[in-house]
């Protein structure tokens, strides 16, 4: 088997992790994947699957863990989340003179230069680039990376994660009353965009919302939802995000500039319409009316208007975003067709 040496920034387990295991399960059958990784959850749930992990404590440290992979192999494909993952294989790959599928996979989600600026200098290397939404592209283009090296390659859930989710039964009746969101608390999540439309339309007060997640702005929201919006509960994490997903009645994801936004493919396999912004990755997985609904994004009035709207939809209206929903999972965000390119690329790098 092919070794697969995927590098990961982060040692939790957010969107980009559980995509990098998604990747590696579906991969399975032709490459023997070991993940590097800082300290944290991913390793453990890495292992589960049955990978081998390697714990990254510092640069020099990487640099020597990953030589023998190089040194051993005439063929490697190394995946990885950083600029420096690369650069390392590149130099290693060159040395030992082995094959090497060097791809970089753009997740987004950090500051502007961060996420997408320094990605430019991989144009200098042999490195191929994988944008995870049309939006991250978009951004790496206009931050100065050549198109010819990037292919977008849309972000999926993993066949049992769709199988296997918990489900909302069918409505039968009009309307939603519960709403979900999950999203870290941070400035650029908006999530004072949904207080500022709570605020504009009182009739909004007979909604539930549940917020899973944490983050810097945290304190601030939930003082401002007790003095103002009691139908807004903060609870923090919960080890069973699918089956909170499956007793609601709607996802609200209210970021302008995600990069892509798993928890709303984690929405559609709970069987749950989605409501999202108009515009970033979260506004290109959604068709407006077919597989979920759209706001004006950074616009609380729109908002604000959505909601009342689906506070009072008809339940076939509703069924139709569910049933568009479950076919996006099963075409275009389909672990089959993800992981299918994933093969694809690597085996281009390395013929």
């Amino acid at each position: 088997m092919i070794p697969l040496l995927y590098s990961l920034h982060s040692g939790n387990l957010y969107g980009t992790e559980r995509m990098a295991l998604a990747t590696a399960i579906g991969l399975k059958d032709e490459f023997e994947t070991t993940f590097v990784a800082p300290a944290g959850p991913v390793h453990e749930e890495c292992r589960r699957h049955g990978f081998r992990t390697i714990l990254f404590k510092s640069k020099a440290q990487y640099l020597r863990d990953v030589r023998p992979l190089f040194a051993a192999n005439r063929k490697v494909a190394a995946i990885g989340t950083r600029v420096l993952h690369s650069l390392v294989c590149e130099m290693w790959a060159r040395l030992y003179r082995a094959e090497c599928a060097n791809i970089q996979v753009v997740h987004g989600g950090a500051s502007e230069d961060l996420s997408y600026g320094r990605k430019k200098w991989l144009d200098y290397l042999s490195t191929k680039q994988v944008a995870v939404s049309n939006y991250v592209r978009e951004r790496m283009l206009a931050n100065g990376a050549a198109g010819r090296s990037i292919t977008v390659i849309d972000n999926f859930l993993t066949p049992d994660r769709v199988e296997g989710a918990a489900r909302r039964r069918s409505f039968h009746e009009p309307g939603v009353r519960k709403v979900v969101i999950v999203s870290r608390l941070d400035p650029i999540k908006r999530i004072d965009l949904l207080l500022d439309a709570l605020d504009l339309e009182p009739s909004l007060a007979s909604l539930e919302f549940d917020i899973y997640g944490a983050g810097s702005d945290e304190q601030v929201l939930r003082a401002r939802a007790l003095a103002r919006n009691p139908n807004v509960r903060f609870r923090g994490f919960h080890h069973d995000i699918p089956g909170q997903l499956a007793q609601a009645d709607l996802l609200l994801h209210l970021c302008p500039e995600e990069p892509f936004g798993l928890a709303i493919l984690e929405g559609m396999a709970a069987a749950i319409p989605v409501l999202v912004p108009d515009s970033g990755g979260a506004g290109a997985i959604v068709e407006d009316m077919r597989n979920g609904f759209h706001f004006c994004a950074n616009d609380a009035w729109s908002l604000a208007r959505e909601l009342q709207f689906l506070q009072h939809a008809p339940q076939e209206i509703l069924m139709r975003a569910v049933d568009g929903s479950q076919r996006s999972l099963r075409t275009r965000f389909s672990a089959d067709c993800g992981v299918a390119q994933y093969r694809k690329l690597i085996h281009e790098c390395l013929n």
